[in-house]
């Protein structure tokens, strides 16, 4: 009898692994087109890439832009498409002219003779890449193909990729939205539609949110209880969220989090607590040994700081 297929999303999920706190990702980015079918383990290296591609990007990289490789069925590979995040500058470059364009960008030099308009909505990418980890093929593939046919039965104005690794595999299927720097992960089919149209709202999408890739895990975990909390009573709001306090101990902290709404204000006050978790990070380390423990933020309590007042 064959063994049972194990996979490091499902693992991840039954041991109550939280997604709020780990939407750590680069500010920088740039998304370079490229055929699927050539990815190599690295996220951005392809089997294909001409040496002086590939070290040029191996530099941009070491300045501190990450950079993804992302794909679309049919796309012409003659041509490269290419995003430079949070700046929303959107470029088409002829293969032939990609060292020169990434020359460009190195010397921080013009890139008018390739940039086209900027996308008119959000960017999302969703992780696909199989060669890195399987549940980003199996979890992810799925997903990409639910958001693609909603944009394209909805005409919606969100510019869908697949992708190659965002980090945390064991949250497949992830997805990362630009500019907003907002990350998901646990992202079903059923999800696509309501995800797309909070996006397109400029919200995130509390089910599968996982924070605001710019503010700490911490700071993760607080904002998306909060909101959390506010949505359970019918608000919609913009959050703020402080620096800790100086209470508390290392494993205990508590945050402050300031929320306006269309009419209404309010701050809240969120207690968390960091638990240790003995988990797989990829199927890869499945394979090789024992789960190893790991940390992550929970929040325990919210009360209300402040009443909730009229603004003016």
């Amino acid at each position: 009898m064959s063994a049972v297929q194990r996979f490091c999303a499902r693992e991840s999920a039954a041991l109550g692994d939280p997604l709020a706190g780990s939407a750590a990702h680069a500010e920088h980015n740039l998304l370079l087109s490229w055929p699927r079918a050539k990815w190599c383990r690295s996220l951005r290296r392809a089997s294909d890439m001409a040496a002086e591609v590939t070290e040029r990007l191996e530099a941009i990289a070491g300045s501190g832009r990450r950079v993804n490789l992302i794909h679309r069925r049919h796309w012409d590979e003659r041509c490269h498409r290419a995003y430079l995040m949070p700046e929303n500058r959107r470029f088409d470059i002829p293969r032939r002219e990609l060292p020169l364009f990434l020359a460009a960008l190195q010397l921080d030099k013009p890139l008018a003779l390739w940039e086209i308009a900027p996308p008119v909505g959000p960017v999302l990418l969703c992780c696909t890449h199989g060669r890195k980890d399987k549940c980003c093929a199996k979890f992810g593939y799925a997903t990409y193909k639910a958001l693609a046919e909603s944009v394209d039965t909805g005409r919606l104005p969100v510019e869908v990729w697949e992708s190659t690794h965002l980090g945390g595999c064991r949250l497949a299927a992830s997805a990362v939205v630009f500019p907003a720097l907002r990350k998901y992960g646990r992202i079903d089919a059923e999800d696509a539609r309501p995800l797309l149209e909070c996006e397109m709202a400029n919200r995130p999408y509390l089910p599968c949110y996982r924070g605001d890739s710019r503010l700490s895990p911490l700071q993760q975990c607080a904002q998306v209880a909060a909101l959390q909390w506010l949505a359970a009573r019918g608000i919609a709001a913009e959050v703020s969220v402080a620096e800790p306090d100086g209470d508390g101990s290392a494993n205990h902290r508590r945050l402050c989090v300031d929320w306006q709404a269309t009419s209404r204000s309010g701050r809240l006050e969120v207690n968390c607590e960091q638990l240790s978790l003995q988990r797989h990070d990829t199927c890869a380390d499945m394979a090789t040994g024992p789960p190893t423990e790991s940390r992550a933020w929970l929040a325990r309590h919210i009360a209300v700081v402040e009443a909730v007042s009229a603004s003016h």
